[in-house]
């Protein structure tokens, strides 16, 4: 198969536009959560970038799916009210409670790895509540450094580039991947 190898300068002048992108939408996330692993780094950059913290979510569907559900990300995308803080009107969630997030990863090939996360937050934080309608792509962003266009999934919010893996079959190599060999 074909390979398209991102060099460094390249990555970095992605995660640029990124940026500049998230900055010209006037959206600005409370935190930021790179996909373990090629997420990481381009998360940290942006998290560098925009003065956020920058937490961690391992997705491993490649590698067997040694995948972790992290429920205090996904009550803080809802705006979940901690009981001790409901007071009298006993409501789990208020919108002043939602954080926004930006989900970090390298490259939205399959699909799966964003399919995932938006059906494991909601299983993790009151799965059938209307709020999950409203809190994807608003409250919860998806940024990728590559976007394959023929991705099952097609909602991300931010891309650095995109390509279209249906008419141009490629593996994307980024600079981590082979860094021993550059």
């Amino acid at each position: 198969m074909k390979q398209l190898v991102i060099s460094n300068r390249e990555f970095r002048g992605l995660v640029n536009k990124l940026c500049r992108d998230i900055a010209n939408s006037n959206w600005r996330p409370d935190y930021v959560v790179g996909i373990t692993r090629g997420g990481l780094t381009p998360a940290v950059m942006i998290s560098h970038y925009f003065g956020i913290p920058c937490e961690t979510l391992k997705v491993s569907l490649r590698d067997g799916d040694q995948s972790e559900s992290n429920c205090w990300m996904a009550e803080d995308a809802f705006g979940y009210v901690p009981t001790e803080l409901r007071g009298d009107s006993g409501t789990q969630t208020d919108p002043a409670y939602r954080k926004k997030i930006l989900i970090v990863d390298d490259i939205n090939d399959t699909g799966a790895t964003l399919e995932w996360i938006r059906k494991d937050w909601p299983s993790s934080c009151l799965p059938n509540h209307a709020a999950w309608n409203v809190i994807w792509n608003n409250n919860v962003k998806f940024a990728v450094v590559v976007n394959n266009e023929s991705s099952s999934y097609q909602h991300v919010d931010y891309s650095g580039c995109s390509i279209n893996k249906l008419d141009d079959p490629c593996w994307v190599v980024f600079p981590w991947e082979n860094w021993w060999s550059n």
